[in-house]
């Protein structure tokens, strides 16, 4: 595609009749039905794999077009997307249209498309899948954020029915104590974003179909993980100092239903609790864990809260969310919030978060004190 193009509209219009996308797949979030539509029957084999235990749903909530197609060239200059803080590489640039936008993906060329109830993915779909897998999920927290939600940069994991969320500043291991509390029983419910809605009865979050992705340390800490790796590379991997391990950069998906049986990825719970990990692997101080209030301990704020970035278009006549820093604490009101210090003990760290959701009684929470 070589047309300078000037709305989504247009580009929607232009490649529909360009690629049939004739291939569809339904999948039923909570409160939110997605329907998928592809000119690649590969491309649809590999989200209904993925997506396989949230397939289902009648009347579509909101829609997603996946074209497989080479790169395309809509004939903008696009702007760099500044990266966000702690971070230094620019993986996206974007252009604004009439009724929408453009955000191209530098590494992999693929483009996507919004605006308006339009969302389109353009390029080497299968090549990128789990880019594509991120601009449907991405839809989905917009319109959750639009509902009222809002988003945390945190782990989610159930027990009972009872929700328990996991932030942590970059390279806490927030993913690695999330798989550990599944691998002692609990549900999963989401790895790296969690959306959280207050309502007269409580609190209640929310969790994203993705995958669980993990580094080679987070996988070699556990014996249950050891499938993710291939034997070669798990060799190579364990030739690693484990410090630096535990800052590569080298993700693996883990297939929860596979590791950790069937109905074990739930996506919503009431929030009983937030745990901040805020430990130090060079500490020698003990492991603590201990409840914090976020009036008085702001600076913990920043670990959980989440801008929507990119993917998110503010249209029509709906209030824009509050994404300030305030309304993250005003969220958290009725929440218990704890924060953990001292040396990294991931055991010591599930056994107390466990102990927070089983002490749970009518909404109060106990602490056990840190061994």
């Amino acid at each position: 595609m070589e047309k300078k193009a000037d709305t989504v509209s247009w580009i929607a219009a232009d490649l529909a009749a360009s690629y049939a996308p004739d291939r569809v797949l339904l999948l039923q979030l909570e409160g939110c039905v997605i329907k998928i539509q592809s000119n690649s029957t590969e491309l649809i084999q590999r989200l209904s794999e993925y997506y396989r235990g949230f397939i289902g749903g009648r009347t579509p909530d909101l829609s997603v077009m996946a074209f497989e197609t080479d790169e395309p060239v809509f004939g903008h200059e696009f702007i760099k997307k500044e990266p966000e803080p702690g971070k230094t590489r620019i993986k996206e640039e974007y252009f604004d249209l009439k009724d929408g936008r453009i955000v191209r993906k530098l590494l992999t060329g693929m483009h996507f498309v919004f605006g308006r109830g339009i969302n389109i993915a353009v390029g080497k779909c299968v090549d990128n899948y789990n880019q594509v897998v991120n601009f449907i999920n991405n839809r989905y927290i917009e319109s959750m954020l639009k509902s009222g939600c809002m988003l945390f940069h945190s782990a989610g994991v159930v027990l009972k029915s009872k929700g328990l969320a996991i932030a942590g500043f970059a390279g806490k291991g927030k993913s690695t104590l999330a798989l550990n509390l599944v691998g002692r029983g609990m549900k999963f419910l989401s790895n790296d974003r969690v959306m959280v809605k207050s309502h007269d009865g409580g609190v209640t979050m929310y969790g994203i179909p993705k995958l669980p992705r993990i580094n080679p340390g987070t996988v070699l800490a556990s014996p249950m993980l050891k499938s993710v790796i291939p034997e070669k590379e798990r060799a190579e991997f364990e030739s690693i100092h484990p410090d630096k391990l535990w800052e590569l950069e080298h993700k693996y998906d883990v297939d929860i239903a596979a590791i950790f049986g069937a109905d074990r990825f739930v996506l919503t719970a009431d929030l009983m609790a937030l745990v901040i990990i805020n430990w130090d692997r060079e500490s020698g101080a003990p492991f603590a864990l201990n409840e914090v209030d976020l009036e008085r301990r702001l600076d913990l704020v920043r670990a959980y809260m989440k801008s929507p970035g990119l993917f998110f278009e503010m249209s029509g006549d709906i209030t824009p969310p509050d994404f300030s820093e305030r309304a993250f604490v005003n969220v958290m009101k009725n929440v218990r919030v704890y924060e953990i210090t001292g040396s990294v003990n991931f055991d010591e760290a599930a056994d107390q978060c466990i102990g927070l959701l089983e002490n749970d009684k009518s909404g109060s929470l106990s602490i056990k004190a840190g061994k």
